[in-house]
């Protein structure tokens, strides 16, 4: 693929106005002119070389945060929200969305806002019938996807949040024993911590934390965590709440689920000893896991949050599914976005994990925009811990682009340089543009298809 030309003119705009320089003084210290600079910072033309140089070196930002991750995001989503039939006669090309999620991203954030709400408000009106019916009250708006776009949009990564586990769990510098080190936070507000034989993961009553003693050990150390994050960062958490405006209360306390989540995350995994750690091991999650006291899952979501401005690791993307294909956690720091709506494509390997437990299966992917991954997948299934308890069967998936697979264990033997190794994939069968697919549930909705009585080849269709 030929090298992408990086536009970044909303970044350079924030860095001008936050040292507080007029544009021309901003262009003298770059080392260009100022109808060049001008036309930078409205998109016209790409960041050149040298510009870089100069923001790194004049200016010691970070050249991670012109990635053009976020806007590569966006244009997924609005792609997505674009193939609703509602917007049939009137979708806009691809390199008008790119303008848009470029130049101007508050509006594409708000038109995907709109979007969302419109989902939401048809969704109700669906139902009607059925509350009426039963006599339940008004539908109330799910809280996950708007959480969820909260997370996707800050990177999966929370600064402050970040920062305050890591000085949790390395109190000296060093990384400490952090069930050792929850135990006695928990002490100090005058609660104790008991394993117990008991169906709930973890449960408080009053002065008492109760764990299951059915949990394996990462889990425990994770809720114990979580508790931490709840009794000892509560105004930090808040803080971030209010500055998330989230619509609800329900989304509100979900979130605050969520950041005690994150929070005992990256204290289970603080981030520069796990970032070292990581690196050195080529991004093996069993070492990982050993390492840190973790399980494969908390490793995978952890190496997909290492976007520290300045220190950010290997750009991982991280999604799990269920056996229904459903995705029911995601975040991708490349430009690989997932589905908002439906399920994923069959094609990805992270399906077939549940096939074989307890192994990784590598894959090398291409998807239609040339880009190209390496993905490794393995099922995650958790025990009950009885005979008659129920067990959740989840897979997980983690890749990166294949730009950095000679920094991850898994690429090795693989044969990186040859286009026949990679299985060409989709995001979804709605937006996917791949025309000859024998997996394809639907015809894509920004497509037009035709169908021939007389005539049926891989589908009974054919896309126009």
């Amino acid at each position: 693929m030929p090298p992408q030309k990086l536009y970044a003119g909303v970044k350079l705009r924030e860095t001008r106005a936050r040292l507080g320089l007029t544009q021309k003084t901003f262009a003298e210290r770059l080392g260009v002119s100022l109808p060049y600079l001008n036309q930078m910072e409205n998109n016209h033309r790409p960041v050149s070389a040298g510009v870089v140089l100069a923001l790194a070196g004049e200016f010691g930002l970070d050249i991670t945060e012109l990635s053009t991750g976020d806007s590569e995001r966006m244009v997924s989503d609005m792609r997505e929200a674009l193939a609703d039939p509602v917007f049939a006669d009137v979708a806009p090309p691809l390199a008008d969305l790119r303008l848009a999620a470029s130049n101007a991203p508050a509006l594409a954030r708000a038109f995907l806002e709109l979007h969302r709400s419109y989902r939401q408000a048809h969704e109700r009106l669906a139902s009607l019938d059925e509350a009426l019916g039963r006599g339940a009250p008004h539908t109330i708006v799910s809280p996950w996807e708007e959480v969820r776009d909260f997370f996707h949009y800050c990177d999966n990564y929370i600064d402050a949040i970040d920062h305050a586990a890591e000085r949790f769990a390395c109190p000296d510098g060093q990384r400490g024993d952090v069930i050792r080190l929850a135990t006695e936070a928990l002490g100090r507000r005058g609660l104790s911590v008991e394993i117990a034989d008991v169906a709930a993961i973890r449960t408080r009553e009053g002065a008492v934390v109760r764990l299951s003693a059915h949990a394996p050990r990462a889990t425990q150390a994770f809720q114990m965590l979580h508790q931490v994050a709840l009794v000892t960062q509560n105004d930090l958490i808040e803080a971030t709440l209010d500055l998330a405006r989230f619509q609800s209360e329900i989304s509100r306390s979900v979130a605050k689920v969520g950041l005690a989540n994150y929070f005992a995350g990256a204290a289970l995994m603080p981030y520069a000893p796990f970032l070292a750690a990581a690196q050195s091991t080529r991004h093996d999650l069993e070492r990982l896991a050993d390492m840190f006291g973790a399980s494969i899952e908390q490793v995978a979501h952890r190496l997909s949050t290492l976007q520290r401005p300045g220190a950010k690791g290997v750009p991982f993307f991280f999604v799990r599914v269920d056996q229904a294909g459903t995705i029911t956690k995601r975040h991708s720091a490349t430009r690989l976005q997932f589905a908002r709506f439906g399920g994923s494509c069959p094609l990805w390997n992270v399906h077939q994990a549940f096939e074989t437990p307890t192994r990784f299966l590598r894959q090398l992917a291409e998807t239609p925009d040339g880009v190209r991954y390496l993905c490794v997948a393995r099922d995650v299934s958790k025990s009950g811990g009885s005979f008659t308890a129920p067990v959740q069967r989840y897979a997980i998936c983690l890749g990166c682009e294949i730009s950095h697979a000679r920094d991850v264990v898994y690429a090795d033997d693989l044969d990186l340089s040859n286009p026949r190794t990679y299985q060409p994939i989709g995001i979804s069968c709605r937006i996917c543009e791949r025309n000859n697919c024998p997996q394809r549930s639907m015809p894509p909705l920004e497509r037009n298809f035709q169908v021939d009585p007389n005539r049926r080849g891989l589908l009974p269709y054919e896309i126009v």
